[in-house]
């Protein structure tokens, strides 16, 4: 499976500090850390009907990152494409408070909200990783 790409459906949620730290380590993992390896699904355009994303995820393995306990991410993919490979939920990991906080602009984030980040991209690369290891 070394050759598959995992696909990574990350929370779209721009109200809360979750979303924000979602989406910023998929980018990460997906530019800097899994180049080529990982390719991020649109939630937005995943929950509206894109075929692609749709598809991409009955194939191949998907990793749901979402930020707050209500798993918009996990939901969709399993509602849509079927079970997510795996997932993440950053309110278990930091505490629904704490994700749900209204610093949500990057030009807000301090530097504990980048280590969130730089935690959340290791844990993305892990469940790569074993997957790819299958």
């Amino acid at each position: 499976m070394a050759d598959i790409q995992v696909g990574v459906l990350s929370c779209s949620g721009e109200e809360f500090l979750g979303g924000t730290i979602a989406r910023l380590a998929t980018r990460k993992v997906m530019e800097e850390l899994r180049t080529g390896k990982v390719v991020t699904l649109c939630l937005p355009l995943y929950i509206a009907g894109g075929d692609e994303e749709r598809e991409f995820a009955k194939n191949y393995p998907v990793i749901a990152v979402d930020g707050c306990g209500k798993c918009c991410a996990r939901k969709a993919t399993v509602k849509f494409s079927g079970a997510v490979r795996d997932t993440i939920v950053l309110s278990e990991l930091f505490g629904e408070d704490v994700m749900l906080s209204d610093i949500v602009s990057a030009r807000d984030l301090k530097e504990e909200h980048y280590q969130m980040v730089d935690k959340v991209a290791e844990e993305i690369c892990k469940k790569v990783d074993t997957i790819l290891a299958e």
